[in-house]
């Protein structure tokens, strides 16, 4: 265990901004754990819509459990690290101020850890809320019967909320990057994969992550696509050992094959500005066969010229076959 910290703790780390309609649900998410001993850290994150208020009769209620801390809009990432600065737990696991667990996640995830001395503990999770893409129960498959590394190549293995981390293995990889704005969560899974493969899944959903129309990273496509391609590249780069067993063609396809999915998803649901931007990328990245480059071509245009010309197309009932 790291010097200074209590192995008995956990720490929970929650960003906040403008989360007014649901951070009361997130805290008492958290300090109703059936798991005795937890600490609540939230960061405050410049909120302007009544949070702060919230928050401050929260900490209030729960005090000395509840830590309140405030930054300048810098985001839920720095948030986190700024969070982690003050966090004493062994033990950190993340919530964001939409999303909530089940009474029993942190009981049964450090379960899990302590049953395995695994460094990571990860959980089934359900989308909730207007807008989500399915709301069916999910548990994610047992990656330690699986190349792991292809599966972590793949896509983000599960969501912020949905894992219980030892501190020194956090500390090892020095917290979050703030590197790749919208795959930073995705980059720190990646990277503490990269140093430990003391993975354990706890079968079961306790983590609801909630959708909403509040200006989520997610709804960022192309944004998203491309931090998530450059995470990639660097895993790749970085760890060969861990990649050595993969086929080259696949592993290609792993890293490199997702931009051009995602922009051919983009274009053919007339998102155009994600259209754009990813093929682009992917046409003076060598991501492409022969056939895309029909679709590909147009987007050497100016953003706006790329929209109207496809839309132009519409109207006159023209497509590429």
């Amino acid at each position: 265990m790291s010097a200074g910290f209590d192995p008995d703790l956990i720490s929970v780390i929650m960003p906040c901004y403008n989360a007014a309609s649901f951070v009361e649900e997130a805290v008492n998410s958290v300090m109703s754990q059936s798991f005795a001993d937890v600490e609540l850290i939230v960061v405050d994150d410049g909120s302007t819509d009544g949070s702060v208020n919230i928050l401050q009769q929260l900490a209030a209620q729960y005090s000395p459990r509840l830590m309140l801390l405030h930054q300048d809009h810098m985001g839920p990432f720095p948030a986190r690290n700024l969070g982690l600065k003050h966090a004493r737990g062994g033990r950190v696991a993340f919530l964001d101020a939409d999303d909530f667990w089940s009474p029993v996640a942190l009981e049964k995830l450090s379960a899990a850890m302590d049953s395995s001395q695994a460094d990571i503990a990860y959980c089934g999770w359900q989308n909730v809320g207007e807008g989500a893409p399915g709301t069916e129960p999910y548990v994610p498959p047992d990656y330690s019967q699986m190349d792991t590394a292809a599966e972590f190549l793949r896509s983000c293995p599960w969501p912020i909320h949905a894992a219980l981390v030892r501190r020194e293995t956090i500390d090892a990889v020095r917290g979050f990057s703030e590197r790749r704005f919208s795959a930073m969560d995705y980059d720190l899974w990646i990277r503490l994969y990269a140093h430990t493969q003391k993975l354990v899944r706890l079968p079961e959903v306790v983590a609801f992550y909630r959708w909403h129309d509040k200006g989520q990273i997610s709804k960022t496509k192309w944004k998203q696509v491309l931090d998530a391609w450059q995470v990639r590249r660097d895993f790749v780069r970085n760890n060969t050992s861990l990649v050595a067993g993969i086929d080259p063609n696949k592993l290609k396809q792993l890293v490199d094959g997702a931009v051009l999915d995602a922009a051919y998803q983009a274009y053919w649901k007339r998102d155009l500005i994600s259209a754009h931007r990813l093929f682009y990328t992917a046409l003076f990245n060598g991501i492409w066969r022969w056939h895309d480059l029909k679709y590909m071509l147009p987007s050497l245009l100016p953003e706006r010229m790329y929209r109207a010309l496809i839309r132009f197309a519409d109207q006159r009932g023209v497509r590429p076959e």
